[in-house]
């Protein structure tokens, strides 16, 4: 009797209080992933590893218990879309969840998931040394840096880490360094990498993402032909084309230049004599240069061939001679341009000379008159009359005085040039009259 009612009391407590710590571990993902940028939007899924739909509901816990957001009293179904997300948001997260069949027991807790957010500090740079382009065997140095002091940088790449990998950042030149070395290279390691850095107080708070980093491992299939028409030694300004051919069906082909890190790709086309060909054309070439080129398929996109040979365009003839630019004028055509123009400015300036002669001795000319007509009166010569002209017109000249009153006729001269005069009539003035006005009337 006493061990029945013990049994009964066992199973009731047992449905009654939810059991965690069973043998079923959860686990927790993030869809799409695990970096959030600020503002955006994550889904959470809590499921048992062999299906989704194991859990009917399942609890959130945040490890840091912070305020923002608190899912310690809350539970959700299947999954939980978490934004718009804030820094508040980023750290680690766990989950549990219950079975159909038995609601109030529980799964043991999963494995912690951080929750980082990105776009808080300012991008930091991502270098690949010696380059980009890392031969198949070789070794590679990816290196994050920013004028930022960060304390941690995380390299993340979709395709060759399940996770972020963790730097430790480094002082250098007031600011931070950290490098990761890759190697020997597969086409494991080929693809786009990104970095980002944090401060050791809020490590979960990254920066906004690096430019894009491709990762391109070459020599995994064998080398195309390259080839140049008309030929490798062509006249300065002349169209070059060069083309990247193999018997095997290539879907991409990348030409390169040495000393340049940008390439030109274009897709393969089946050509007539059964290869696989790509036409890189160079138009009219004034400089030369070694060309290699390269080949790759579109499933594979940073695994390339092994390099063609290289081919080195020579160029001769003088460029500037042969094929004039359009905006610079040739000798020919420079010489009577210059001489146009130093004969307009000869006319322009002998013409300006001549109007200035003139304009200084109509100047000259009306200064005199008017000192003329200042000049106190004496002996005064008049001409008469000209044989030439018409009757001249006569001008009465009236002097006032307090005791004489004088008259006389003066005869205004032609405008026109005339013969030395015949007859002339002097007019002087009594020296005992002091004049204080003079009226000239005019008729």
């Amino acid at each position: 009797m006493v061990v029945s009612l013990a049994c009964v009391g066992f199973f009731l407590v047992q449905r009654a209080c939810p059991y965690t710590g069973g043998q079923d571990k959860t686990s927790l993902s993030a869809q799409p992933s695990a970096l959030v940028p600020q503002g955006g939007h994550v889904t959470l899924r809590c499921y048992y590893r062999r299906g989704f739909n194991n859990f009917t509901n399942f609890t959130l816990y945040k490890d840091d218990r912070s305020h923002v957001p608190v899912f310690h009293s809350r539970i959700f179904h299947q999954s939980f879309l978490m934004g718009p997300v804030t820094p508040a948001h980023a750290g680690t997260y766990r989950c549990r969840g219950s079975y159909p069949h038995s609601p109030t027991e529980w799964s043991a807790l999963s494995d912690p998931l951080a929750i980082r957010v990105t776009g808080v500090h300012r991008k930091p740079s991502l270098l690949a040394l010696p380059g980009p382009l890392v031969k198949s065997g070789e070794t590679v140095t990816l290196q994050c840096s920013s004028d930022t002091v960060f304390e941690h940088f995380f390299l993340q790449s979709e395709v060759t880490f399940k996770k972020s990998v963790h730097l430790v950042g480094e002082l250098h030149g007031g600011g931070s360094q950290a490098n990761y070395s890759m190697g020997p290279t597969t086409s494991a390691l080929a693809g786009t990498y990104r970095c980002y850095g944090s401060v050791t107080h809020s490590p979960y708070v990254l920066s906004a993402p690096s430019d894009p980093l491709d990762i391109v491992i070459t020599g995994i299939y064998k080398k195309p032909s390259l080839s140049a028409q008309p030929g490798p030694t062509v006249q300065a300004g002349e169209n070059v084309t060069l083309s990247c051919s193999s018997r095997r069906s290539f879907d991409m082909y990348h030409l390169s230049r040495e000393g340049e890190t940008h390439e030109l790709r274009l897709p393969a086309v089946p050509s007539v004599n059964g290869t696989f060909q790509a036409d890189f054309p160079l138009g009219p070439v004034t400089h030369g240069g070694t060309y290699r080129c390269f080949a790759s398929f579109r499933t594979a996109p940073y695994e390339w061939s092994v390099p063609s040979d290289p081919l080195h365009v020579s160029i001769t003839g003088n460029p500037s001679s042969s094929w004039p630019s359009p905006t610079e004028p040739s000798s020919k055509t420079s010489i009577p341009r210059h001489l146009h123009v130093l004969i307009g400015t000869s006319v322009v300036m002998i013409l300006f000379t001549i109007f200035f002669f003139l304009l200084h001795r109509w100047c000259s000319n009306k200064k005199n008159a008017a000192v003329m007509d200042q000049e106190p009166a004496g002996d005064r010569t008049v001409n008469r009359e000209d044989p030439d002209e018409q009757d001249p017109q006569e001008v009465t000249y009236a002097q006032l005085d307090h005791r004489v009153l004088t008259q006389g006729k003066i005869t205004c001269p032609s405008q026109r040039p005339r013969r030395p005069p015949t007859d002339t009539s002097v007019y002087t003035e009594l020296p005992n009259a002091e004049p204080r006005s003079k009226v000239v009337f005019y008729p």
